[in-house]
């Protein structure tokens, strides 16, 4: 009787074993596919905005030098004000030039007195010589001393001019419109023309430029898209430029790309640009550093996607996107991109997509620690209400 009992204990084990797994099994919890937003992707032209780093520079920028050797005889100028074209700004000692200008003069009259000499001794022997009363000779050493003599007030003339110049130079003028510097020369100093002539500076504020570079790799970059289609570029002249100020803050003036090197340099890999700004209430000083943003270039189809939906992967830059599988069901898939700048677009600010992904493609947008590759999901689709139907439907 106990040899045939325990045969059928283990049957009964074997049977309530049997039960309780498939008890479980039952109660075991079936998780749904994790729900996600998405957009799909929608080629969009899309403004194009680079900032570089500039430095402020009067649109004129002389040095005031005296062009005459002599004393400061007084400064006319109130240092940092403005001053018109032609305003006097410095007075060099004139009286040495003064005393130039009467010995020139003199010069001047004696010469033209030599002149008068000269031509009535001529016109003395004229009628001599053609009654063969006086030699050939001495008629043409006649004519050749009034020739000489008007050479002589000539010179003279060329020479009293001179001196009037320099008495003018005594007088130092603006040549521009500007904000007047700092003196370098002060009543009773020295100057020397062509040595330590310099006395001053001038600023001409309105209109203010901005010098500023772009790398080697970047335009060769841009030339490229061009060529591919994928940038739009107007003229340089035709791009508004804003700049950024030190504070942040955006001056509400626009300028314009009056400049373009034409060569590389060779040291910093660069070349070189200038933009005008109008500058009526001062507000940029010359030698200001400040972020230069330069507008107007676009991409007519541009790919975009949110920044949150780029994650970065041991291979590179990575999105996950809706996919089907052999059924229809929708699933998540990762798809490698090539990203380039930020843009701003209706939705913020989106990468651009420049490898990777194709009108059409549906982008998902969080969720990402719930999804891997081939996994089901639900993605409800922000801006095509019908794709989120159909992706929602194959769960």
């Amino acid at each position: 009787m106990t040899r045939h009992f325990k045969p059928f204990l283990l049957s009964f084990a074997a049977l309530l074993l049997a039960g309780c797994l498939g008890q479980a099994e039952e109660a075991a919890p079936s998780y749904p596919p994790p729900e996600v937003d998405a957009v799909v992707v929608v080629p969009q032209p899309v403004p194009v905005s680079r900032e570089y780093v500039g430095q402020t520079m009067g649109a004129r920028e002389v040095e005031i030098h005296a062009r005459v050797t002599g004393i400061i005889e007084q400064r006319l100028y109130e240092e940092g004000e403005a001053v018109k074209a032609g305003q006097p700004l410095f007075r060099i000692d004139p009286r040495p030039f003064e005393v130039q200008v009467a010995a020139a003069e003199a010069a001047l009259a004696r010469a033209r007195a030599e002149l008068a000499r000269a031509e009535r001794e001529r016109e003395r022997l004229e009628p001599l010589a053609a009654r063969d009363a006086v030699s050939r000779k001495e008629i043409d050493d006649a004519t050749s001393e009034a020739e000489l003599a008007a050479a002589e007030v000539r010179r003279a003339e060329a020479a009293l001019r001179d001196a009037r110049i320099q008495l003018e130079y005594t007088v130092v003028t603006a040549p521009i419109d500007g904000i007047a510097g700092i003196a370098h020369k002060f009543e009773g100093a020295l100057v020397t023309a062509g040595q330590d002539s310099l006395l001053t500076t001038l600023v001409q504020t309105d209109p203010m430029d901005v010098h500023f570079s772009i790398s080697e790799n970047e335009w060769l970059a841009e030339r490229r898209e061009q060529a591919a289609g994928r940038l739009e570029v107007p003229k340089e002249e035709e791009r508004q430029v804003r700049i950024r100020l030190a504070d942040g803050s955006v001056p509400d003036i626009v300028g314009h790309i009056n400049f373009s090197a034409a060569r590389i340099d060779a040291e910093t890999g660069t070349y070189a640009l200038r933009a005008r700004f109008p500058n009526p209430d001062g507000l940029l000083k010359a030698g200001q550093f400040v972020r230069v943003e330069v507008n107007g270039a676009k991409r007519p189809n541009a790919i975009t996607v949110p920044q949150k939906a780029v994650l970065e992967g041991p291979q590179g830059k990575f999105v996950f996107v809706v996919g089907t599988d052999d059924t229809g069901a929708a699933i998540a898939a990762i798809r490698p991109v090539e990203v380039g700048e930020w843009v701003a677009t209706p939705r913020g600010a989106e990468w651009v997509v420049r490898e990777g992904l194709a009108p059409g493609d549906i982008v998902i947008l969080n969720n990402f620690v719930r999804l891997a590759p081939g996994a089901p999901v639900v993605a409800h689709v922000a801006n095509d209400p019908a794709a989120t139907l159909a992706v929602a439907g194959n769960r």
